[in-house]
C-alpha cells in the first residue's frame, strides 16, 4: 500500500512548521498545545532543514540547560531528516522507521515540498489486521497439529468421568 492510500492520509492537517530562526519556546508552545511530537523546520519555500522533537528537546536543550526562549530552532533541530513521497510503500518505511529508530516522516510533494506528517503509529495500525491474520493461521495450524492428542485427551477424560459416575 502506498503512504497516500492509507485511510488517514487524507484527513491529516499541513503540519506544523517554523524557519529555522523561531526560538524553541514557540516550538514547545505550539507542540504542547497540539499534543504534536514534533514540529518540521523549512526554508522560504516550504522545503525541509531539519525536524524538532521531544527527543531534541530532551537531548539538546534540558539536558543542555539552554534556555528555551533565547535558543533557535536551527540550534537544536535534527537536520539529517528522512522523508518520503506520497508513492512510497507504507511497509518499506515501517521498516525503515523502526531500523532506524525514528517515529516522524515528511511526505514531500515532486516539489520536495512538505504535505504531510505521517508518524510511525499511522504506519503500525496498517500491520494490524495482518498480524491478526497471521494469529488466526497459527492458532488453526496449532490446533490442527494437535487435534487428534486433542481428541485422545478428550475422550480419556469423556470415559474417566463415565467411569466415575458407573461405580
Amino acid at each position: 500500500m502506498r503512504i497516500k492510500d492509507r485511510p488517514e492520509y487524507d484527513f491529516k492537517v499541513m503540519p506544523v512548521t517554523f524557519p529555522k530562526t523561531a526560538t524553541v519556546r514557540d516550538a514547545i508552545t505550539v507542540m504542547s498545545d497540539n499534543n504534536f511530537g514534533c514540529v518540521i523546520v523549512v526554508d522560504g519555500d516550504n522545503k525541509v532543514e531539519g525536524m524538532v522533537t521531544e527527543r531534541d528537546l530532551m537531548i539538546r536543550l534540558l539536558h543542555q540547560k539552554r534556555d528555551p526562549d533565547a535558543t533557535t530552532l536551527a540550534d537544536i533541530m535534527t537536520s539529517e531528516v528522512r522523508s518520503a513521497k506520497e508513492d512510497d510503500l507504507v511497509v518499506d518505511w515501517l521498516r525503515i522507521m523502526s531500523n532506524e529508530r525514528f517515529r516522524h516522516l515528511p511526505v514531500l510533494d515532486a516539489d520536495g515540498r512538505v504535505v504531510k506528517l505521517m508518524s510511525q503509529g499511522d504506519f503500525v495500525s496498517y500491520t494490524w489486521p495482518d498480524l491478526l491474520d497471521q494469529v488466526k493461521a497459527k492458532t488453526k495450524e496449532s490446533l490442527g497439529a494437535g487435534y487428534q492428542i486433542v481428541l485422545i485427551v478428550a475422550a480419556f477424560l469423556l470415559y474417566s468421568i463415565i467411569m466415575a459416575f458407573a461405580v
